[in-house]
């Protein structure tokens, strides 16, 4: 089997990362400056808002050659530019003879990326997202655009918002298909204890510590899910302004 897309990110050497960028405030994204950060063939990352996830996602695949928001290595899609400057400042280690293909499925801005594929279509027939329901585009585009023929490097920022349960295991399939079948590489960041079970996934917890690996039934997501599961009320009544309504 071929190696995979990214051995490892980096930073680079040419130009001195700026002390006063808003991202290196955060210890995830200062740890990967300082140590760097081993991507294995599958990798999740979970934590809360505001800890990196996203950001360290976005910039892979731009040193990858894929768009801020979304879309195949090389794609032009863009509509207004609110990424980091991170990737800038950072590389990646790849080996001769690693798939090049990519795809960034990046939650938040997929309404523009459905619209851009409409306006500016493929060689081929492709699914009119727009017409779907927000979870089934979802899972069509991964279907779609991660394929075991097209193996590469694919990124995942947050799918869950857009699936169910079941549509979460689906997905779930479909990326362990690919990586058990094809030398394609996943690097996923989710708030879902469904999607954070990917077979084989090197798990990463974001926090304020930075990047610790940390096996699945120990992240605080897990935990935290299972006991709101057994009893919502105890995490309920910290949150309403009158507990008077869980009587």
């Amino acid at each position: 089997m071929s190696p995979l897309p990214v051995r490892a990110v980096r930073v680079q050497d040419q130009e001195p990362v700026p002390t006063d960028a808003w991202f290196t405030q955060l210890p995830a994204v200062a740890q990967v400056l300082r140590e760097g950060w081993p991507l294995d063939q599958v990798t999740v990352l979970v934590g809360d808002n505001g800890a990196g996830k996203s950001t360290l996602v976005e910039a892979v695949a731009m040193m990858f050659g894929m768009g801020a928001e979304g879309g195949s290595t090389g794609s032009l899609h863009a509509t207004r530019r609110t990424e980091s400057e991170l990737w800038r400042y950072l590389r990646l280690e790849r080996e001769i003879g690693a798939p090049r293909n990519g795809f960034f499925l990046r939650a938040e801005t997929m309404h523009s990326f459905y619209s851009y594929l409409e306006d500016n279509p493929g060689r081929g027939p492709e699914p009119v997202f727009h017409e779907m329901s927000h979870g089934e585009s979802f899972l069509a585009l991964a279907t779609e655009r991660m394929k075991p023929r097209y193996p590469g490097l694919f990124l995942l920022d947050e799918p869950e918002s857009a699936l169910s349960f079941t549509g979460c295991l689906a997905l779930v399939a479909h990326l362990t298909s690919l990586v058990r079948t094809t030398p394609s590489q996943v690097l996923l960041s989710t708030h879902s204890p469904v999607l954070a079970a990917l077979p084989g996934a090197t798990i990463y917890e974001v926090g304020e510590w930075g990047l610790r690996r940390c096996a699945w039934d120990e992240l605080e997501l897990v935990q935290s899910y299972r006991g709101f599961l057994d009893d919502p009320r105890r995490f309920l009544r910290h949150v309403l302004d009158d507990p008077d309504w869980l009587a």
